[in-house]
């Protein structure tokens, strides 16, 4: 099959935080970049908010780039998610990229009592009020899903951000292309990649657009540990609607049907047992560091142009540190 490699430059990233408290992180984020890592990408979900880790990194180490992989787009205002997107841009001028979610049913509606109603009009709507905010506008405007009435921003970054939209199935990763500068994806194979990555650039009509990929690996070769304590990580994600959907649209369906019946019969011990071990080496990448590192290259060769490597501490023997430096691109 053809090579899908964008001519963008490949970029090379790692999710923080990091272990431990945010305050010891200084160090560690200098020796990511001594590594050769060029990103760092934050999430949001039940830890540290997206982003305090990296305003400190925007102070500590001016070499990395710095991305949220993501911000949900429910679960701030309209006003304050612009200021805070505009505070880090102008703290960290052309090294930061908002990127923008919907989430989940489970982050949204059960854990901050947002309804979790329209994702796709909600993450469209914020990324259409963001380019209105950053451009210096004052807004009067009804969007599909709020409305603002007056809002000016009052800081204007010297370079305005990127703004990527984290996608799943066609619709989100047709907005991405269309209306962002990219798209962010996760939970998917080298292998799926282009699938998803053809629909961007369609969208984008052939203007060039960033792929990020937050790429989960462990390596490790002790095989067994690895394959089943990453199952409980692929049941906890692949059993929320948006994630089972995206797998069914990818042609897992046949693969996953076992675990998500046990799943909805509350039977979980089953449901972990009928995960297939290639779902398992689909998604997670494994094995020695040379053959992890192989395995981030297909992602790349696929279409990805940055990298948000998660490492998952599914081997009790894994060093993360250790971890960090095998994948480093230095490493190669």
């Amino acid at each position: 099959m053809a090579d899908m490699t964008s001519p963008l430059p490949r970029r090379n990233g790692m999710t923080v935080p990091l272990p431990g408290h945010l305050h010891t992180h200084r160090d560690k984020l200098v020796e990511l970049a001594d590594l050769g890592y060029s990103d760092i990408w934050s999430a949001e979900s039940d830890g540290a908010d997206a982003f305090t880790p990296l305003t400190l990194a925007a102070a500590w180490e001016p070499r990395l780039r710095l991305g949220t992989a993501i911000v949900p787009a429910y679960t701030r205002s309209p006003a304050c998610f612009a200021q805070s997107v505009a505070s880090l841009a102008d703290a960290a001028p052309g090294r930061f990229a908002i990127g923008i979610g919907s989430s989940s049913n489970v982050i949204v509606e059960r854990w901050n009592g947002v309804p979790f109603v329209e994702p796709y009009k909600k993450v469209r709507d914020v990324v259409r009020f963001l380019n209105d905010a950053l451009a210096g506008e004052k807004i009067a405007k009804s969007y599909d899903t709020f409305t603002v009435n007056g809002f000016k921003l009052g800081v204007r970054p010297e370079v305005k951000p990127s703004i990527l939209v984290a996608a799943l199935r066609d619709g989100m990763l047709r907005l991405a292309g269309r209306e962002a500068d990219g798209a962010i994806i996760n939970w998917l194979s080298p292998e799926d990649v282009r699938k998803v990555v053809g629909v961007v650039r369609d969208a984008a009509g052939g203007a060039e657009r960033e792929i990020v990929a937050r790429i989960f690996v462990c390596p490790s070769e002790n095989t067994e540990v690895v394959r089943n304590a990453a199952k409980f990580a692929i049941a906890a994600y692949l059993n929320v609607p948006v994630y089972a959907a995206f797998h069914e649209w990818l042609g897992r369906g046949p693969q996953l049907a076992g675990m998500w019946d046990a799943w909805k019969a509350g039977d979980r011990k089953a449901a972990l047992a009928a995960i297939p071990d290639e779902v398992v080496d689909d998604l997670v990448v494994h094995g020695s560091p040379a053959q992890c590192r192989a395995q981030i290259d297909r992602y790349f060769a696929n279409g990805v142009t940055t990298s948000s490597l998660a490492i998952l501490p599914l081997d009790p023997e894994l060093d993360f540190w250790n971890a960090v430096k095998e994948l480093s691109p230095s490493a190669n």
